[in-house]
């Protein structure tokens, strides 16, 4: 039996470091990138990004051209982003900052599918708003990087800010526990995140999941209220009316929820504004006229977390029998 040899390991925390020093490093490199909106020059080795990362080998090819190389451009990619990429490849570990790095944005990179090594694309059942905002929220590469990691520590830096750009994302990749976590959050929060640029900047698809939930720590006036702002956004966005672009989600606002003259205000504004169809305002007063919350199927009379006392929610609960 042939002897296997003796197994000597160097130091890792040294090695560790002596490759992270290359990072960025002009000397010896063989590959330039000119990354981010600042069109900044990032150096870096084709070697060692191609043994790594399926992208890289694809993007780089396997052999120099002849003479000095062309720089290869990312200007999507978030300059910090992209070095913490390199250093994570380079040194198979990164110390990832809340400042450092442009979250949740430059998500789809930290949280490439690992061995993929491809472009992502936007689902085909996206709607034109998720389309139109995609280029904002999510650039358009995936690492080879390690996907866990990177979500535990967007969940661990979730914020009112963050929270609603990190569900888009979450819901447009598929990204599951992401999207559980980020649901979680608004429920808590829910007054501070309705009032984000990213709750406006949601797709349809990612908004229902937030407008489904009984713990949302919000009155169903001010649901109303934010799914109406949401809606003007998208209208202006898409160039199309408010109705429309409110139809998929509108549905999931409890209406019979309202006072009577809170359902008379919101009826009157609906005309000069129209956001709610006529039939989902009507059986919100059949459960008022009936005094049943199952007076009207389709109607949801469920109290939310956050949903304010009114006289006549005691007859909510009653069913017909």
């Amino acid at each position: 039996m042939e002897n296997p040899g003796l197994v000597v390991h160097g130091q890792a925390a040294s090695f560790s470091t002596a490759l992270r020093s290359l990072v960025n490093n002009p000397q010896y490199s063989d590959v330039c990138f000119v990354v981010g909106q600042e069109r900044q020059e990032v150096f870096a080795h084709r070697c060692l990004l191609a043994c790594r990362c399926n992208f890289f080998q694809r993007l780089l090819g396997t052999e120099p051209g002849p003479g000095v190389p062309s720089a290869v451009v990312l200007s999507t990619v978030p300059t910090e982003a992209f070095l913490a990429v390199l250093e994570f490849l380079y040194a198979n570990s990164v110390t990832l900052h809340r400042c450092s790095v442009s979250l949740p944005r430059s998500l789809p990179i930290l949280l490439g599918v690992e061995g993929q090594g491809k472009l992502p694309s936007v689902p085909s059942t996206a709607t034109p708003l998720e389309r139109r905002i995609k280029p904002r929220h999510h650039h358009t590469i995936h690492f080879h990087f390690c996907p866990q990691l990177c979500l535990e520590f967007v969940m661990k830096v979730l914020d009112v800010e963050l929270v609603c750009e990190a569900l888009q994302v979450a819901v447009t990749f598929g990204l599951g526990p992401l999207q559980e976590r980020c649901i979680a959050f608004i429920e808590a929060h829910s007054q501070e995140a309705l009032q984000t640029r990213g709750f406006l900047e949601l797709s349809a698809t990612a908004l229902l999941p937030v407008l489904r939930s009984d713990k949302l720590c919000v009155d169903e006036a001010e649901l109303v209220k934010a799914a109406r702002n949401w809606a003007r956004v998208g209208a202006a966005v898409l160039e199309r009316p408010v109705a429309e672009v409110a139809a998929p989600v509108v549905r999931e606002l409890r209406l019979a929820l309202l006072a009577p003259a809170e359902l008379s205000a919101l009826e009157e504004q609906n005309r000069q504004e129209p956001l709610i169809p006529v039939e989902q305002i009507v059986e919100a007063w059949k459960c008022h006229a009936l005094r049943r919350g199952d007076a009207a199927p389709g109607a949801p009379c469920r109290r939310r977390r956050g949903t304010l006392p009114r006289d006549h929610h005691r007859f909510l609960d009653l069913r017909l029998k």
